[in-house]
């Protein structure tokens, strides 16, 4: 009897020392920073037009765009060079681009900061490489201008000579200013009114919505959070400046595990991509597309069978499936009958029109 108790213990404690490291894995969590952003802070849009010069020979064919010449003309006039329109049309520069230029103005930004730009050619150009990008404002939305651009233009690419040929690699018709353009305006941003800020999930849900605002709560004080729907949280802070700045810091990285979201399906026919976001099965059904079946079963699989590919005595492949199966085994068999990318698609989606994939199909 000593024996056997014995033995029972020894099995017990291997058992506790096997399923220990599981027990002391820490569960993944995401941060409130991860999962939303607060209402209004923001970043904002700007664009403006400006010429790029000093290229080698790899500019705007002028001929051929007109506006690169209307753009230097005006240029050189405010510069106190007049040109009549004769001479203004007769102009060839080939080291000359007419591009866009674009930048992210980040919130809370002031006057005399810095930000990047990105530069891009809305000629003929062959490339921006070697150029530098004159003065150029930086307008929002409201037509008001928040910013200056101008400097040197970083273009990457790799050249490679082989038989009189040259290979150019990477795109050379657009190009970045590190803390090209220096901010002139900046844009009032309200940090919560009356003491509350609001936090916008990046998708509506209204499961990590509560297990936001239980994180807040218990981390913080109950009753300074509360949901106002599945997308925006309602937060009391304090009333202070400094005290609230400090306060959104600590609340930004409460750890808060969210729910299992949408089953999605992505699919990206140019490239024959799929991509779910979690385990998707699908239910009993049969799809025929050209030389290609697929059977699904009703009979529920056993754990860890996948699909049964065979090949019918006519030629024509079959896929046998098990309901409930993955859909990632799905997929998988499906390439290797040698479905295209679009048979791939039009089987998924007579299977969602079915309602045999349970999961969001969506096509990018």
């Amino acid at each position: 009897m000593k024996t056997k108790s014995g033995k029972l213990f020894r099995q017990a404690a291997i058992l506790a020392a096997c399923l220990l490291p599981l027990w002391c894995q820490p569960a993944l969590a995401d941060r409130i920073k991860d999962l939303a952003s607060i209402q209004g802070v923001r970043n904002n849009q700007l664009i403006g037009y400006g010429i790029v010069v000093g290229l080698d020979n790899t500019g705007d064919q002028t001929t051929q765009t007109p506006f690169t010449t209307q753009a230097i003309a005006n240029m050189l006039s405010q510069l106190g060079v007049n040109l009549s329109q004769d001479q203004a049309q007769k102009l060839q520069l080939k080291n000359v681009a007419a591009v866009m230029v674009t930048a992210n103005l980040p919130p809370f930004s002031r006057q005399g900061q810095s930000i990047d730009v990105t530069v891009s050619s809305m000629g003929n150009a062959k490339s921006l490489r070697g150029g530098t990008l004159l003065m150029t404002q930086l307008k929002g939305a409201d037509g008001q201008v928040y910013a200056i651009a101008q400097g040197n233009v970083m273009v990457g690419g790799a050249g490679a000579s082989s038989g009189g040929s040259k290979v150019t690699v990477n795109h050379l018709s657009a190009g970045r200013i590190p803390g090209g353009a220096s901010v002139e305006r900046a844009v009032p941003t309200m940090l919560g009114q009356g003491g509350v800020v609001y936090y916008e999930l990046s998708s509506s849900d209204f499961g990590t919505a509560q297990k936001v605002v239980d994180a807040i709560n218990r981390s913080v004080g109950a009753g300074t959070a509360q949901a106002i729907d599945g997308r925006r949280i309602a937060v009391r802070t304090p009333e202070d400046a400094d005290s609230r700045v400090a306060f959104l810091g600590r609340v930004e990285n409460i750890e808060v595990q969210p729910v299992a979201g949408l089953a999605k399906v992505i699919v990206n026919p140019r490239t024959g991509s799929v991509v779910m976001n979690q385990k998707v099965t699908i239910e009993s059904c049969a799809v025929a597309h050209g030389n290609l079946s697929v059977v699904v079963e009703a009979a529920q699989p056993q754990f860890g069978q996948g699909a049964d590919i065979q090949v019918k005595q006519d030629g024509v492949s079959l896929m046998s499936v098990k309901a409930g199966a993955n859909l990632a085994d799905v997929v998988k068999a499906l390439n290797a009958l040698g479905a295209n990318p679009m048979d791939l698609l039009a089987i998924l989606q007579a299977m969602k029109a079915a309602g045999a994939l349970r999961a969001d199909l969506e096509i990018i």
